[in-house]
């Protein structure tokens, strides 16, 4: 017949304590109880009493950590050396905290392992997507061109042209999948530098000043500015930050409409950098997305507009690896805005 361990617990902590009981009693009334009376039965029932409670309290720990012990090596997750024996008690509150404690931090680390392993899923779909359609494009207008149509010089033009719009999507979308995992590679410098971030913002109104013009567009800043605004960073990384943001509001902006770009004081050491269009805006439950790779608000639109779907996210990296912050803040209806941080250089 098998018998329950705590049966076992039970029955092994009483035939001790009447063992020792029995031993004491033998020993008291040879030793004590003739001679000593009613004092020698009070001073046996403390001795008695503080043994029993050794007894007890090493039994119960003995019994909660072999119980535990095993459970940590049933569960091939759990490391049987980050038990200490010292932490089991027979404090079931304690106890049970202490579990629970272990459990939540396990259930985040399942959690966070269950996100990027889906965030993985997501962006090899997402990759794989992206790459398919101008490949697929590539390869159409060349099969079409060595089926016969290369002899049609007009037709073979634009053909050519075409399918040279597709590489340099796909060479746009590596350029910047390889841009986001040198950002990701720990150990990445970023060169510091000092220069004048007013100028460096007009030299990108001037670099897309012709495709600003195409849809009417005006680049401009938020006022006049009497004096230069020096700040500390990469200048090459902080350009394609301008650059992507500047793009982005050209893109999604108003036909007729202004794009401005204004710096202000954010602190004592930092200034903030602000790209303002009045496009359509964004709304609110796109906005906490809206840096993820290959994440796109309207998905017609943005693949009609070009590009590979990484500029925000590259902006991201670029900002982070700066150690400063990016927002988006952005009514329906009403316009974007693109914030960032830059320190002064003071």
């Amino acid at each position: 017949m098998r018998v329950k361990k705590t049966y076992k617990y039970a029955l092994w902590s009483a035939l001790y304590l009447t063992i020792i009981s029995i031993t004491f009693a033998i020993i008291s009334y040879l030793l004590l109880f003739k001679s000593l009376g009613f004092i020698s039965v009070l001073i046996f029932g403390i001795i008695l009493f503080v043994i029993s409670f050794f007894i007890i309290q090493y039994r119960a720990e003995h019994f909660i950590y072999q119980r535990i012990k095993k459970l940590y090596e049933d569960i091939a997750i759990l490391n049987v050396k980050d038990l200490k024996r010292k932490k089991v008690t027979t404090d079931v509150e304690s106890l049970t905290k202490t579990v629970q404690e272990f459990v939540e931090e396990k259930s985040e680390e399942i959690a966070n392992l269950n996100q990027r392993d889906s965030f993985r899923r997501d962006f090899l779909g997402n990759v794989a997507h992206e790459l398919k359609t101008p490949l697929f494009t590539v390869q159409g207008y060349i099969l079409t061109l060595i089926e016969g149509a290369a002899n049609d010089k007009e037709i073979r033009t634009k053909y050519l042209e075409r399918a040279n719009k597709g590489v340099e999507r796909l060479t746009s979308i590596i350029k910047d999948l390889d841009m986001i995992a040198k950002l990701e590679t720990e150990g990445m410098r970023m060169n510091m530098e000092t220069f004048n971030i007013l100028e460096l913002i007009q030299n990108v109104f001037d670099l897309f000043e012709m495709k600003a013009k195409k849809r009417n567009i005006k680049l401009t800043f938020d006022k006049v500015y009497e004096f230069p605004f020096f700040v500390k960073g990469d200048i090459e990384r902080i350009e394609q930050v301008l650059i992507n943001l500047v793009v982005n509001s050209i893109k999604y902006g108003k036909v007729g409409g202004i794009t401005s770009v204004g710096i202000a004081s954010h602190s004592s050491s930092k200034f903030m950098i602000r790209v303002i269009d009045d496009g359509e805006g964004i709304k609110q439950e796109h906005l906490s997305r809206l840096f993820e790779r290959f994440y796109r608000v309207d998905q017609s639109r943005s693949r009609e507009q070009g590009g590979s779907g990484l500029g925000l996210s590259i902006v991201k990296h670029i900002i982070e690896a700066h150690g400063e912050t990016i927002v988006a803040k952005s009514t329906y209806g009403n316009g974007s805005e693109f914030s960032f941080t830059l320190k002064k250089a003071i």
